[in-house]
Order: structure tokens, then C-alpha cells, then sequence
């Protein structure tokens, strides 16, 4: 029988645990037709609730349930990498715990894959129920990265994808500290069905991505995928350039044809704040990318993890 993985991150998640597992497991007489055995990885990533002891109950319930518990939180990119590496199956899908990624659309993303794609990825169509501003900066934000990156992001792409086996392999390859899933999918390449449903709420609990994280979040994904914002202050920097070298040149000529002197301090100083502020903008475009430089250098392991299932030793990864 065929293998298929589930990989479900989970921060604090304990009232959407098994709630996850019951639909989840209505897929199984779809499981059986197509001759597909399952397994259902939670990785805890960090919880302060009781997330892991819902998923340890489970097990005792379900062995084809299994867990990847972390030392601390380090966030669902990590929980996401580490799902990958322990999945052991020929097709492998990446789904959230709150039920906005609904497991009913996996017969279908199923199907796809037998028609020859090698991953079947969803996307957002409406963004109901979420804040304006927030749908609104989201938006903006997957039209800025896609004119500056090479790696086209799509629109209200989600992390809920089926993928076959060597997607999942090229993807763990990409072994880089700062991870930004949404362009590793589209970076990787292989050929993707993309599946279009409505925004669906999650089901308990509050959103642990606020305004401020996902402004980082795509923060990290432009500095990853594009590095148009230093061409874009060397640019500045070429214009202002030019701009001082004419005003110079426009005062000399000024004094000597018309002896008329040099005066205008509110200007100048409207002029210096204005010049330092964009010296100080360049400085964190560049500082930004160092920073992303000098947290690869470190070398340091994406997440340790805590193996809950056949021992306790703690694995770096």
C-alpha cells in the first residue's frame, strides 16, 4: 500500500486536536478504495497548553498517530521542515490544526496527482472574516514580492498542499536557516494544480499570527526572493548623488552672477532630516540582509526536538 503523510504544526492547539483527527479520518474510506494506508504527524511546536497530551491520547487511540514535540517554540516554519523530515510517506500534505485547511479537499488534491501534478496547492479566494487592513496589506504584499522576485509567489497561496515524494525530497535539500515555505514550494519547481476554495475560519482558538508577525514574515520573504531593495537604495543613492552635485553647481553659480547669498535654513534642515532618513532606510535594507547572512553563518539547527515517540533523547536538526 501507498503511504500518505499528514503534517499538521501545531502552537497551542489543544481545543482543535482531535477535532483535526475527526475530519481528518473521514477521508479513510477514500484511504481504503485507493489502496492508501496514513499516518497523522502533530508537530508541538513549543505549546504552552496541553497540545502534546491531546496528541499522546490520540496515539493510544490511533498508532498511525505520531508526534514531534520541540524544546521551545521555533515557530511553524520549523514545525513545518521537521514534519517533512519525519514523513515516511509517497505523498505528503502540509495542513493547519485550526481546520482552515479543510482534509475534505484531499481526495481531490489526490486525484490531481494522479493525473500526473506533482503537487496539488490551494489558494484563497476571498479573505471573509479577516480584518480589512490586514486583507489589504496582504495584497499588497504578494504584488510587491512578485514585481521584485524571480520566484512568483501566488496570490492567497496556502501552505496546504499534497505533494508526491520527490517534492518533498527537493524541498528538504533546502536546508537554509530562514525559511520562507511559500517561496520554497514555488522555488522548487515540479509541476503544481492550484486549488481555489473560500477563506474558511478556524475552528477554536484565537489566530497566533498578528499584524506585526506577518509584517516580518513578509519582510523575511523579500529579503529571501529578491534582492531588488539594494538595487533599489543603490539607485537612491545614485539620484541624490546627482541632485547635491546640481545644487552645488546651482548656489556657485547663483553667488558669482547675481551675488545673492546663500540663505534658507528651515530648507536646509528639511533637506538634511529628508537625506539622513533615506541614508538611514538604505542602512536597514542593508542591515537586513546581513542580519539574514550572518544568522546562516551561525549555523544553527532549525529546531530541537524532543522525540516523543520511541525515546527521549533530543535531536538537533
Amino acid at each position: 500500500m501507498k503511504l500518505l503523510s499528514g503534517i499538521v504544526p501545531c502552537y497551542n492547539e489543544e481545543e482543535n486536536i482531535d477535532y483535526f483527527y475527526g475530519e481528518f479520518i473521514k477521508n479513510r474510506p477514500f484511504f481504503e478504495e485507493n489502496g492508501l494506508d496514513y499516518e497523522l504527524i502533530y508537530v508541538d511546536d513549543g505549546s504552552k497548553d496541553r497540545t502534546a497530551e491531546k496528541v499522546r491520547a490520540l496515539k493510544k487511540k490511533d498508532p498511525k498517530v505520531r508526534l514531534v514535540s520541540f524544546s521551545r517554540n521555533f515557530g511553524k516554519e520549523a514545525a513545518m521542515f521537521a514534519g517533512l523530515q519525519a514523513s515516511r510517506g509517497d505523498y505528503v500534505a502540509v495542513m493547519d490544526a485550526d481546520l482552515q485547511d479543510p482534509p475534505s479537499l484531499l481526495p481531490e488534491m489526490y486525484g490531481y496527482l494522479m493525473e500526473g501534478y506533482d503537487q496539488a496547492a490551494t489558494r484563497r479566494v476571498t479573505r471573509k472574516g479577516e480584518p480589512p487592513i490586514r486583507s489589504f496589506f496582504a495584497r499588497q504584499f504578494y504584488k510587491l514580492i512578485n514585481r521584485f522576485s524571480e520566484t512568483e509567489i501566488v496570490d492567497g497561496a496556502r501552505d496546504f498542499r499534497l505533494m508526491k515524494r520527490e517534492v518533498v525530497n527537493a524541498i528538504l535539500r533546502v536546508t537554509e536557516y530562514n525559511r520562507f515555505s511559500k517561496g520554497i514550494f514555488s522555488w522548487v519547481g515540479f509541476k503544481t494544480k492550484w486549488i481555489e476554495f473560500d477563506n474558511v475560519e478556524r475552528k477554536y482558538g484565537e489566530t497566533k499570527w498578528s499584524f506585526w508577525s506577518l509584517f516580518r514574515y513578509a519582510l523575511d520573504g523579500i529579503v529571501a526572493y529578491s534582492t531588488m531593495p539594494l538595487t533599489a537604495v543603490s539607485i537612491l543613492g545614485v539620484i541624490l548623488f546627482f541632485i547635491a552635485i546640481v545644487m552645488i553647481v546651482f548656489i556657485i553659480v547663483r553667488k558669482l552672477l547675481f551675488g545673492d547669498p546663500t540663505s534658507g535654513w528651515p530648507s536646509m534642515v528639511c533637506i538634511l532630516l529628508t537625506v539622513s532618513g533615506l541614508q538611514l532606510l538604505s542602512v536597514g535594507v542593508i542591515g537586513q540582509y546581513l542580519s539574514k547572512t550572518y544568522l546562516e553563518v551561525k549555523n544553527r539547527p532549525i529546531y530541537i526536538a524532543r522525540q516523543e515517540e520511541e525515546e527521549d533523547s533530543t535531536e538537533e536538526v
